[in-house]
């Protein structure tokens, strides 16, 4: 009986062929004419799997729970803590990394024809570490007898835990397991290059405190600098990502001395200063950003760039016009450049509008979310800016997260 009618399926257990990999870290089954999300399954398998979300319509949510007929790529996953009702942290720990970033892929060319009208070309790219081992900052949930652990898919519930194979071994440290913590809504535990634990603690009231004995900020590397990140900042998790992807912007977009360019949503200024690099004094780059610390931060380590600014702001059509008046416009347009990395959401049609009116000869888009960033390709078309160029990086090995570059012009 269809859920509509008023069964719900909760708990149910059904044989179902595995078809397509979905965006979000699932695949998509069928059965009886609904469609089932399912996790810890692969596209083509033959498995059994039990219903463990249905909230009633066309669709429910289950996880494969016995596997009749394996893809090639399934492999046992090496976290103990991975699978049906375990942690919801990793989605992938049940593919060899290449199926993995053939998964990615996929998922990334089905939302741009979906949601673009394209057909795109695009490989995942690997970087080192490939797999275990890569995330620098990990945001451990606290249970109730004050261990640490990580959240169940789609659930408040803890998973307790004493080591994370995705986390570097600085963040994943056995004394941080076997301490016991405050009631708190998670605890939050970076490490950059020089191997210094930030440890922040984020209690009921949203306030985060450092832990005792740890230190208040991590060094990072990257487009040949050091960053000093407070705890609780933004910077990329995986340990080559800032650099791969500050390196596949500057070779996208371009730039030449003399160059403008504006830089949205630009945290510390990573992009800020690579493209400050190479448009050189007689050049100018502004960055926006929203958040104070991350500007005030930003400012004290850019000293050497007179010609790299950076200005705090929230990202509107409106800042975007501003930011035009401060450059000279005797030729077609305000900017020769935009990049923009914008939260997962996406930029939205009115920046993107308002980037399109600024007239710069590229735009480079860097983003951890392929549907928002098709949907703002889409809005970009709209102006006249087309897809010319389109690289994707698996910075997130074992989840379902992929972050791409696109250029566009």
């Amino acid at each position: 009986m269809n859920s509509e009618q008023g069964s719900s399926w909760l708990g149910r257990r059904v044989r179902v062929e595995v078809e397509r990999v979905a965006h979000g870290g699932h695949c998509v089954a069928r059965a009886e004419g609904r469609v089932l999300f399912v996790r810890h399954a692969l596209p083509g398998e033959l498995v059994t799997v039990e219903v463990t979300e249905d909230r009633g319509g066309s669709f429910c949510r289950a996880d494969a729970i016995e596997v009749h007929a394996a893809h090639p790529g399934r492999v046992t996953a090496p976290c103990q803590y991975a699978g049906p009702g375990g942690c919801g942290g990793c989605d992938w720990q049940h593919a060899n990394p290449q199926t993995q970033r053939e998964l990615k892929g996929a998922v990334v060319r089905e939302q741009f024809e979906r949601l673009a009208g394209l057909e795109v070309k695009v490989e995942v790219e690997a970087l080192d570490p490939p797999d275990l081992r890569w995330r620098t900052r990990m945001q451990y949930a606290v249970a109730r007898d004050g261990s640490l652990g990580m959240r169940r898919h789609r659930s408040h519930d803890v998973q307790p835990i004493d080591d994370c194979l995705i986390a570097t071994t600085d963040v994943a440290e056995p004394a941080l397991f076997a301490q016991r913590w405050k009631p708190a809504v998670e605890v939050d535990v970076e490490a950059g290059a020089d191997h210094r634990r930030v440890v922040s603690e984020m209690t009921a009231n949203k306030k985060w405190s450092y832990a005792t004995g740890s230190s208040h900020t991590s060094t990072h590397r990257a487009a040949g600098r050091s960053w000093k990140v407070r705890g609780g900042g933004f910077w990329q998790v995986h340990p080559q990502a800032a650099d791969v992807l500050t390196a596949a912007a500057v070779s996208m977009a371009g730039p030449i001395p003399g160059d403008r360019v504006l830089d949205l949503y630009c945290g510390m200024g990573l992009f800020a200063a690579a493209m400050g690099e190479s448009v050189g004094p007689t050049g100018y780059v502004l960055g926006i950003e929203g958040s104070h610390t991350a500007v005030r931060d930003g400012v004290a380590q850019l000293g050497d760039l007179p010609q790299v600014e950076l200005r705090q702001g929230q990202v509107t059509g409106d800042r975007i016009r501003e930011a035009a008046s401060v450059v000279p416009t005797e030729d077609a347009g305000a900017y020769d450049i935009v990049v923009l990395d914008p939260p997962r959401k996406g930029a939205k049609r009115e920046v993107c509008v308002a980037i399109a009116q600024l007239r710069p000869r590229a735009i480079v888009y860097v983003a951890c979310d392929p549907a928002a960033l098709a949907r703002d390709v889409a809005s970009f078309a709209e102006s006249g800016y087309q897809l010319r160029g389109l690289r994707a990086f698996d910075a997130f090995p074992m989840t379902h997260h992929v972050e791409c570059v696109a250029l566009l012009a």
